[in-house]
Order: structure tokens, then sequence, then C-alpha cells
């Protein structure tokens, strides 16, 4: 079933649908993405951005972007541009609604000092271990804090104070008043503010105590008018407080509505578990091609087309489950199968000489640039005597189900002629297949033969005199297990790593029309796979990183379900 904007139906559609025809927000869809500043963006994010901006789009509303920067020890500038550089690339644009919670400081606080007028809210000098212990547990109830009856000129005195600076890091925190025995561990006097002398990455040295989480996000979403607040399926238990909160101060009250979080399979989606990938340089980097952070798969040669439509592919749910990542690799070879023009590159390079081709010929072929794209156009591909294959093109002694070349045999080359193995060359001392010599059918350019013979293999190719040599980096996925946080007693995820999750060809060679490739620049290596030019490209060095192969696994998949 499909809204009227033609997008297919879910259950927050249908709560914004029905606040609409009821009347309520006057008729506004505003909706926000609020990610914390303490790390890169990853796929799920992505999965969250979409929503919020698709839904504004759809519903000719609004959708800001929020930074909740509420812990400055763990927030950066770095994270804040690389968010707002993930979010442009794929495609979205927050015009001048960029905020942030530091934006709110001054009136959370005056929010909080009221609570604490109101008598809904102490100074509390438990430690943090005091506090936890004090909380209870799921199965038994808290028990109130010593100071929680403290008189309101105490707290309202105190409240000052910290603020002020007058007391050391984690002496005081300042605590809603609600029930210490709910059977929602949320409701047990959450803490609203604690003493931390950092350096925020917006307000400096301002201030030395800053808002929690739960107190800041509710309402900075008030103040901003936020109709709708979208989070993800951990934030349900927390809704009563964020309810609490603004039904306490009176203010603007957006709906919460909680939805399921991506999970992929054979990664980790956790900013903690990838920042420590990085830290401890199991990666090269946050845009490590094989994480899933958005930068990551932007190096690699995804797209922002595909993975918005792998956002819409996977919908949206109320329950947790996990997506195969063959379904994202799915999605970008969809995208990239209409767009990427189509080259040819030996990974693995084996000489072939064609003795009978006149020396010192050199003739252009006219190669189609994609077939998928009438407006592609074509190339010209230069074609001498001496070229070269892939190895595993080759076989000495083969099975009856090789169709490529081997002694006496003859296969066709792409966009050229057909040849025919005549003569293998080996190295003396191991072996080794080192080279090919052939004799080519003249009249076969282009596939044409006088007899109309047939062939049952076809081989890429490129021209040894002008091939271009690369750097090819092979990436697999960087876990081997489904679930990568499974494993046996005493190890953790990181025992699942995949050991063969890189393979770097050197030596590689590419058709000259690549010399020049644009970083970033996505092509389909014919037999091989899509394949992106990588950042490192540059002094003369031509660099790709495979982006996905040719094998539509996630059809198999479908097959089978």
């Amino acid at each position: 079933m499909a809204t009227e904007s033609g997008r297919p139906s879910n259950f927050i559609r249908d709560i914004i649908d029905n606040d609409l025809k009821a009347g309520k927000n006057q008729g506004r869809v505003h909706t926000r993405f609020p990610p914390e500043p303490n790390g890169y963006l990853h796929i799920g994010h992505a999965k969250s951005i979409c929503l919020n901006f698709g839904l504004a789009r759809d519903y000719g509303g609004k959708c800001n972007l929020r930074f909740d920067d509420t812990n400055p020890i763990k927030e950066e500038l770095e994270y804040v541009e690389s968010i707002k550089e993930d979010v442009r690339w794929l495609g979205w644009d927050w015009e001048d609604r960029e905020f942030y919670a530091s934006d709110y400081y001054t009136q959370l606080y005056e929010y909080a000092m009221r609570l604490v007028f109101m008598g809904v809210a102490y100074v509390c000098d438990l430690t943090a271990d005091e506090i936890r212990e004090y909380r209870g547990t799921l199965t038994t109830p808290g028990k109130d804090s010593p100071y929680r009856n403290r008189t309101t000129l105490e707290n309202i005195d105190l409240f000052r104070r910290m603020r002020a600076g007058e007391f050391p890091d984690g002496a005081k925190t300042l605590r809603a008043k609600i029930d210490m025995a709910s059977g929602n561990i949320n409701m047990r006097d959450p803490i609203l503010y604690r003493i931390t002398r950092a350096t925020h990455h917006r307000t400096g040295d301002k201030w030395c105590i800053y808002p929690m989480y739960d107190w800041a996000h509710g309402q900075s979403d008030s103040l901003e008018g936020i109709t709708h607040s979208i989070c993800t399926l951990e934030f349900e238990d927390h809704r009563p407080l964020y309810d609490w909160f603004i039904d306490q101060l009176g203010i603007h009250h957006p709906q919460q509505i909680e939805f399921a979080r991506l999970n992929l399979n054979y990664t980790v989606m956790s900013k903690r578990l990838l920042l420590e990938l990085v830290k401890e340089n199991y990666v090269s980097g946050w845009d490590d091609p094989r994480l899933p952070t958005i930068c990551g798969l932007r190096r690699r040669g995804f797209t922002p087309e595909s993975i918005r439509l792998f956002a819409d592919k996977i919908g949206v749910a109320k329950a947790d489950s996990t997506v195969d990542i063959a379904l994202l690799e799915a999605c970008l070879r969809e995208h990239l199968n209409l767009i990427a023009p189509r080259v040819m590159a030996v990974l693995r390079p084996l000489k072939v000489v064609i003795d009978n081709y006149p020396d010192g010929q050199v003739e252009e072929l006219e190669a189609i640039n994609n077939p998928e794209n009438p407006d592609a156009g074509t190339r010209k591909i230069p074609f001498s005597k001496v070229i070269y294959i892939e190895q595993d093109d080759f076989r000495e002694e083969p099975h009856k189900k090789f169709f490529r070349l081997a002694p006496g045999k003859e296969v066709r080359l792409k966009h050229a002629y057909y040849i025919t193995c005549q003569k293998v060359v080996k190295n003396d001392k191991t072996g080794e297949v080192i080279e090919l010599h052939c004799s080519y059918d003249p009249e076969s350019r282009g596939g044409g033969t006088a007899d109309n013979r047939k062939v049952e293999g076809t081989l890429h190719w490129v021209s040894a005199q002008h091939a271009v040599d690369a750097e090819v980096r092979l990436f697999d996925r960087l876990f081997i297990a489904e679930d990568p946080s499974k494993t046996e007693p005493g190890k953790d995820y990181k025992a699942n790593l995949n050991p063969a999750s890189l393979e770097v060809l050197s030596g590689c060679k590419v058709e000259p029309s690549l010399k020049d490739a644009p970083v970033g620049g996505k092509y389909q290596f014919l037999r091989q796979g899509y394949f992106c030019v990588d950042l490192d490209s540059k002094n003369g060095k031509v660099v790709f990183n495979r982006a996905v192969g040719l094998k539509d696994t996630w059809a198999k998949i479908e097959k089978r379900r």
C-alpha cells in the first residue's frame, strides 16, 4: 500500500496521515536528525537520515539537523564536519536549520531551575557508584537518596553554585524527583546535570555543568517546534521520561515515535566498537572501505542513490531484525549497472603474443561505454601484437566445462578478434606459465568471421604497449561471522575479524582511458566487478577499490525465501 506521495506506507506515515486528518500541529510536519558528534556516521544513521528528511520532503515539511552535543569529553569538531558532509553527500539539505543542543544551554538551565522551584528536582551528593546502587534492579525497587528531601531554597542555592563552579567534578548532580520504585528504571530520579570541567567545542569553558542527553533531547525538540520526534527502538523506555519533563514544564509536546534500528550481518554498528577498530589500527581510519561508516562506503564506491534505494527497500518496522548485507550490495550493483562505464582491466596479467599479427601495427577498436545507457556513447581501445589477459583465463589442462583459453583452443577477445593458443612458455625453474603465443583470425574483428563459426569463451584484455599500471584493492567482509558479537567464552568481537578482508594487487594493467580517471570515478571492469578510483590516486599512481562484485548473491537469497 502506498501513500499519496507514492511512497510505500508504514506505521510512521500512518501516524502522520492521521495527525494531518485530525488537524494536529496546525497541519505541520517538522522532523529532525539529531546525531551526537562523538563519531562518524554509519549506514544505520543513513537509514534515519533518509527517514527524517524523506518524511519532511514527502509531506512538504521541514527537517532540522541538530547536534546533541551534551558530552564535551567525547565530542569533537571533526565529527561535526564529517556529519554535515555525509548528510549533504546523501542528497539532503537542512537549509538554514542547523542547530545544536548547546544553543539551548541557557534555556535548559532555566527549565531545570523551574523544576527545582516546583520541588520536582533536587541536588544530590551521592557518587556515581552510589546512585547506581540506590537505583535498584529490574526486579527490585530503588531507594531514596538521603538528599532527596532537601528544601527548595537549599536546592536553588546548590544548583546555582554548581553552575558557578564551586564544587569539584562529580561532587553533585541535579536529579529529577519522580519515583524510585517505578518499574521503568529511567524514571527512578534520573540525572539532569553533572559537573564536568571540559572544554566544549562550541561553548569553550563557559559551562562546568552539562545536561544529560535524556534531559536535553526532548526539550530541544520542543524548542524547535518538532512535531514528530522519531527515535530508534532503544529509546522506547525513555519516552515516559521525555513526556514527564515536557508535561511538568508545560511546553510544546512533540510526539516521540520509535522504529527498529538497522542491523547488518557481518559487521558492527556500534560507534564505540567502530572507534575501537580505528584507534587500535584494525582498519586504516574512519573511511576504511571495509567499515559501514558512510565515509567508508563512499570511499569504497557506494553512491548516494544506492544507499537511498537501500533505505527504501528495507523500509521501517517496529521490531528489530537483521538485514543481509547482500541487499546493500545489490542496491549498489543496481545503480552502478546504470551509470558505470564498461572498461577492461587485467588484475593478474598473463602475457600473450599474437605471432601472426603485424609487427608495429596498432588498431583503434570501438567499444560501447554502457549498453544500459544509449547516451553513454563509445570509446576507442588500442589493440596491438602483445596483450595481457587474466591468468585464470588460461588452463594448460582444462576440465570439460572450462570455456576459456587452452592449448589449441580458440576464444574471442572482447571488441577484437578470435585467437587460438599455439604455444605455452614456462619458467624453467618453477614451471609457472609466463607467456602464451597465439594466432589470430584477421576476419573475426568484432566477432564476425567468414564461416560464421562460434566460440564459447570471451575474454577481456589490455594492449601491453598501451596498458596503464594500477593498484587494485579487493575488499571482503570485515568479519567472518554473521553476528560478530557471538564469540567463544573469554574472547570479544575482534576474534571474528576476517584476516583476508583486504587483498592488494600491484602490477595490474588497465586500459589507457583510465590513466586520468578522477578520484571517485566508478567503472565496471568487464567480468570483474564494479570499481572506484581511490583518493590515493595521485602523482601518477592509479588505485582502484572494488566496490562490489558482478555476482548478484541477493537474488539467490531471495529465491531461497
